[in-house]
């Protein structure tokens, strides 16, 4: 199918979109309308020649940015529209034309991603009411990982939690280590094999991957379990909350912000959650952003080693995200600690793969399990599923 599909991306307060052509040799067009709601509110995006453009939106809301949106698009119009969803619970192993059972499924899910779903669920309104005649379709950042074995998303607590609430680790980043994984089946001459991937941005988490299915992943029932992240902690002894809650009597809302908003990176350095920043100032001498290179990396290394556990067999490692890709540093203290696996880094070529390259990192002739940065194109891959649904549909 030939679908021009308009990709979003909805948050409380922000659009972010990229239409993108079945010819993928076609330019993208592509931005974000950010602080909706405010006075501030703005579109910010690049058109056919690749320049950069802002556009003031004072006080509009979503439907009102998509509007823009839509007068951004240089008269291309979309032929359909694939939304991100960050959680489709178990409802979803795939991508889900949408229609009012979906949005129940949706709805019946936000209590799992209060701060992600109930956005999606007002980006597909506004959507709906913007392009009212275009076929909509959901891509869920969990379906990836449903193909997880009990044994592996299973919590080890009493059986009603799951059952009746469905309480389980999900994982999260699917559309990108779905795409990364695919990519280097295609790149290498193992094929689709056994990945281990990471994806390392501001939020971070890693996957088995075994012939393109996701056998087990970092993060659990929300994107808080797994790595250090950017203002995330990631794993924590699980009886920190109630300690937090006798000896300092902090609410579990206020428990909830410090784990998500105010650690990770952020609270190891007590600097920035930028790792551009917190390199720069380990080098200088700064203790704590040392501190929090190297649990970050140990952490990373860590998780990658747990989960070889899953794979019948390692192909390789594929590193992919901002910091994944941009951060030549990480990869080789992450590398280093992972002795036991055989790799074997070429140092010039890690230098040399930023910004956008895709390629291998092994020193010439090894034989081993590979290394690879592969920059991750969710939008792309969103689209991709959004044209096999309405195939599947036609």
């Amino acid at each position: 199918m030939n679908a021009s599909v308009l990709v979003i991306n909805c948050g409380s307060s922000s659009i972010k979109y990229a239409l993108i052509e079945a010819d993928p040799q076609a330019p993208r067009l592509g931005g974000i309308a950010e602080r909706l709601g405010s006075a501030d509110a703005r579109l910010k995006g690049n058109d056919s020649n690749g320049e950069s453009f802002t556009k003031p939106l004072p006080s509009a809301d979503h439907t009102q940015a998509l509007s823009a949106i839509l007068t951004s698009l240089e008269g291309r119009e979309p032929t359909a529209v694939g939304h991100r969803i960050v959680h489709g619970g178990e409802h979803f192993t795939q991508a889900a034309l949408i229609d009012a059972h979906v949005i129940s499924a949706i709805q019946a899910t936000a209590a799992l991603a209060p701060l992600h779903n109930p956005a999606n669920l007002a980006g597909i309104a506004a959507t709906q009411k913007v392009f009212p005649n275009l076929p909509q379709v959901a891509v869920f950042d969990t379906a990836f990982h449903q193909t997880l074995p009990p044994h592996a998303y299973r919590y080890a607590l009493p059986e009603a939690l799951y059952t009746d609430h469905g309480i389980r680790r999900y994982g999260f980043h699917g559309t990108s280590h779905a795409y990364v994984s695919q990519r280097a089946g295609e790149l290498s001459s193992r094929g689709a094999g056994g990945w281990l991937t990471a994806h390392l941005g501001n939020g971070c988490s890693t996957s088995a991957v075994w012939h393109n299915q996701s056998l087990d992943t970092s993060m659990g029932l929300t994107p808080l379990e797994g790595l250090v992240m950017g203002t995330r902690s990631g794993d924590v002894d699980p009886g920190l909350h109630a300690h937090l809650h006798h000896q300092l009597g902090w609410s579990l809302d206020e428990i909830d912000n410090v784990l998500n908003k105010q650690s990770g990176l952020l609270g190891l350095s007590g600097l920035t959650n930028d790792m551009r920043e917190i390199e720069q100032a380990a080098e200088q001498g700064h203790a704590g952003a040392a501190l929090a290179l190297d649990v970050f990396c140990y952490r990373i290394a860590k998780s990658l080693a747990g989960l070889s556990c899953a794979l019948p067999q390692l192909d390789g490692v594929i590193f992919t995200g901002g910091i994944g890709e941009n951060s030549p540093q990480v990869r080789r203290r992450v590398v280093s600690l992972l002795p036991h696996f055989g790799f074997a880094l070429d140092e010039a070529r890690n230098a040399a793969l930023i910004r956008g390259k895709e390629g291998k990192l092994d020193s010439a002739h090894h034989t081993g399990p590979e290394l690879w940065v592969i920059p991750t194109d969710e939008e792309g891959r969103i689209a991709m599923e959004t044209r096999h649904c309405l195939e599947a549909h036609a």
